[in-house]
């Protein structure tokens, strides 16, 4: 597994992924170096998407392994990966958030994120902000 910064090459595979972002935000991400991704032979295993919160707080929006490549430790070299990336450009806390619905809340947990509080948006389950001290 090859762990890099997505290219503009990549934009497109991803967009047909991640369609939570659009698309002129994706290409501005992958501009930014804020698009992770992990590859076998050249084929996509996931990515991991990052913006600034409050403009200063690394902050997770998107860790996406596709299915038959879940549960292999992927999820976890492509965080420690994003993390050491973090700690080289000098922060020192990084932050994500999970669904209260969602098993992610539970990986987080394992990887020593810790419960932060919560945003609980209209017709929406209970949003979980995690933090990590790097």
């Amino acid at each position: 597994m090859k762990i890099r910064f997505a290219e503009k090459s990549d934009i497109e595979i991803l967009s047909t992924y991640d369609k939570h972002i659009r698309i002129t935000e994706l290409e501005s991400s992958v501009s930014l170096g804020r698009v992770i991704v992990a590859e076998d032979n050249e084929t996509l295993i996931g990515w991991l998407r990052w913006n600034l919160f409050w403009d200063n707080t690394p902050f997770m929006n998107m860790l996406f392994i596709l299915d038959q490549h879940r549960s292999c430790g992927y999820g976890r070299k492509m965080v420690a990966y994003w993390e050491k990336q973090m700690k080289t450009k000098g922060y020192d806390l990084v932050m994500t958030s999970s669904l209260s619905n969602e098993a992610a809340q539970h990986f987080y947990r394992k990887l020593n994120y810790m419960d932060s509080g919560a945003i609980l948006l209209p017709e929406e389950p209970l949003e979980i902000i995690f933090v990590k001290k790097l």
